[in-house]
């Protein structure tokens, strides 16, 4: 099959998607389909909004895109699926979980740093439960690992992408300092 259109585009991405047992990235797409990145980006970017209204999303972390369930709907799928609600994440998992998707990426020690207390076993907790995973390496002495929220974070959120994380009190009022000091 030979792309020409914008819709045969989507309709080869929607297809290679549905298939992927994993996320795909832009350029993993561009070179199967053989086409540029910046049409696939634009293909992509037109899907995500095609599937606002439907019960299945375009989850998107970075460079990489998969198709997911709508989370709304997550009720229904356990059921069927014969699912039993997840155990719920600690006090401390929560906090930790919160401080790498906003800081990403982070290493243990910056978070330790922030929450005041060794974060190993959380860690740990949070990359077994595939929320988290590590994302490369700082280049700096003894090279610690960077750490990262997943795409099973982004569906256990119901979110299409890291952009939909609620902004922080903090964020805004040093938005409005750095405003002022421009202005």
């Amino acid at each position: 099959m030979e792309i020409s259109t914008e819709q045969q585009l989507k309709v080869a991405i929607e297809g290679i998607l549905f298939v992927a047992p994993e996320p795909v990235t832009l350029n993993q797409l561009a070179a199967t389909i053989q086409c540029k990145v910046k049409q696939v980006e634009q293909a992509v970017q037109q899907l995500a909004l095609d599937y606002k209204e439907r019960g299945i999303r375009l989850q998107r972390n970075g460079n990489r895109v998969q198709l997911v369930t709508a989370p709304e709907l997550t009720p229904y799928v356990r059921k069927l699926l014969g699912l039993s609600i997840s155990s719920k994440l600690s006090t401390p998992a929560l906090e930790t979980l919160a401080i790498v998707a906003y800081r990403q990426p982070i290493t243990r020690s910056e978070i330790d740093g922030i929450r005041g207390v060794n974060s190993d076993s959380v860690l740990r907790t949070l990359l077994s439960r595939g929320i988290i995973e590590s994302v490369g390496r700082l280049d700096t002495v003894g090279h610690p690992t960077l750490y990262g929220t997943t795409f099973e974070f982004l569906r256990l959120l119901g979110l299409e992408n890291l952009e939909q994380l609620p902004k922080l009190e903090l964020e805004d009022e040093e938005e409005s300092v750095d405003t002022d000091k421009h202005g």
